[in-house]
């Protein structure tokens, strides 16, 4: 319980206290040590959680448990090794005149509440307390997106804000749905949105109220994922915010965002006695996410927002194989939800020093990295063909595991699949070649890069291809087995 409290209390001080010294230069600094305390706050509570299994905690109010625990560490891991990254780019950024120390307060205390906000979405037993943290979430990554207060950024975070504004009341509405349901079997006394209590009790659930509220929370809690068709905010948050809030949105908001529907669908597959109705929705969203989002990387100029789609096509691979059920695809999605999260954010540190090295983030604009700064060329170019689902990575396990089961489950859909990864390796690793290894004239930056998290994350990538250590195996078959076959 202690380990918990220091989880939530470090980010929500860290944001308070950033709020008066953020425009400091000081502040960078202590923006990484309030996010390395939250990660060894991380560290601790899931330690806590392998010696003594599931906890509840605060009045039941907040529960840890597989499925949410090794998201918690990879939460505060990937917030601390993005603090660090955004040090020596938040500099740079303030020498090029694009943050101002009013800008700078803002981006600090805002960092900071937005892991707050995330970490309480993630340990929440509460519903309704899930779904405030999501709107929180959007508050928050609303101002950090807008933070240069450029016409772009500023047309971006308001298209954040309606759609993701109008999905999250759509989550609100599904809600009470799913309390209305859950009054009647467990009354009014209290509980009724404590998923601790839902989760005994979900076979008593009425399956038509359940039905029609996750229907709404999986269009709600969808639109945060980036699922097509309600994913039009995603690529311009990318491209118009800072490159650090790119790798957390990427990294840790599309996972919590999917986190909230696989809770959602564990109670109505209980409800209904069968997941036919949850699976068929996700599978058909996933894939219609996977085939869209692919094409649309045809046709991108700008780098962070090809990555953009690709993150929307990588979420739409995990709903995919959540859909499909069963422990393997289950094992798969949320090998892929951490590889994906370590792969991307990875891939966009190295992508804010390309963009910054070459002043632009327009592609045909960014060539020779290699002369210009090696270890970001390589990282960038590693990170590119991890995420294209290239051998021994991370991502080619899972993505073979889905592909092997959806053989064997959904023969159908297979081709699709195929083509959509054809098209998206074609279309990225076309683009990003060159960019790696034209010639160029663009001197080197005037301050070293923070090349330590793009290796650290790429490197996690690659060990999680070749091994799985025994405990996160443990976490995967258990949080499987959770949500059902």
């Amino acid at each position: 319980m202690n380990a918990l409290a220091f989880l939530l209390g470090i980010p929500l001080v860290g944001g308070l206290v950033l709020a008066l010294v953020g425009h400091r230069d000081a502040a960078r600094d202590v923006n990484v040590a309030f996010s390395l305390g939250t990660f060894i706050a991380a560290c601790a509570l899931t330690a806590q959680i392998i010696r003594g299994g599931p906890m509840l905690a605060w009045n039941q109010e907040f529960y840890i448990d597989a499925l949410n625990v090794f998201l918690v560490a990879l939460t505060a891991f990937v917030g601390l090794t993005t603090s660090i990254f955004s040090r020596p780019y938040m500099r740079i950024e303030r020498d090029h005149g694009k943050m101002t120390p009013p800008r700078l307060r803002l981006y600090h205390s805002m960092y900071q509440w937005f892991n707050f906000t995330m970490l309480l979405a993630l340990t929440t037993n509460n519903m309704g307390l899930l779904w405030v943290a999501m709107e929180a979430a959007t508050l928050t990554t609303v101002l950090l997106v807008s933070v240069y207060r450029t016409a772009a950024s500023l047309e971006a975070a308001w298209k954040y804000f309606i759609l993701c504004g109008v999905g999250i009341a759509q989550a609100l509405f599904g809600t009470v749905l799913l309390y209305m349901a859950s009054e009647k079997v467990i009354g009014p006394e209290g509980g009724a949105l404590l998923w601790s209590n839902l989760d005994a009790l979900k076979g008593q659930l009425h399956p038509g109220i359940i039905t029609l509220a996750f229907a709404f929370l999986f269009i709600g809690y969808g639109t945060k994922v980036g699922l097509v068709p309600v994913h039009n905010w995603l690529p311009d948050a990318h491209a118009e915010g800072p490159t650090p809030v790119s790798a957390v949105l990427s990294g840790l908001l599309l996972n919590v965002a999917l986190y909230a529907i696989l809770r959602c669908k564990v109670l109505t597959d209980g409800a209904l006695h069968s997941n036919h109705l949850t699976g068929r929705l996700m599978m058909g969203f996933g894939l219609l996410s996977v085939v869209a989002a692919v094409f649309f990387l045809v046709r991108q100029k700008d780098v962070k927002r090809m990555f953009a789609y690709s993150s929307i096509e990588h979420m739409g691979i995990m709903t995919f194989a959540f859909g499909l059920g069963g422990p393997i695809a289950s094992f798969a999605g949320l090998l892929h939800m951490t590889v994906h999260s370590l792969i991307k954010s990875g891939i966009f540190f190295a992508v804010g020093h390309a963009t910054q090295t070459a002043g632009t983030q327009v592609m045909d604009s960014i060539r020779g990295l290699l002369r210009v700064s090696p270890t970001v060329g390589w990282g960038l170019m590693l990170g590119t063909l991890a995420i294209l689902g290239m051998p021994p990575f991370g991502v080619f396990a899972s993505e073979f595991l889905i592909l092997t089961t959806t053989m064997r489950e959904q023969p159908w859909a297979t081709l699709f699949l195929l083509i959509a990864l054809g098209v998206a390796f074609a279309s990225i690793f076309s683009r990003v070649q060159p960019m790696v290894f034209g010639s160029t004239s663009v001197k080197p930056l005037a301050h070293p890069p923070a090349l330590i998290p793009v290796f650290a994350h790429l490197g996690l990538g690659l060990m999680l291809g070749l091994y799985i250590p025994p405990y996160l195996d443990a976490w995967y078959r258990q949080a499987a087995a959770m949500l059902g076959n």
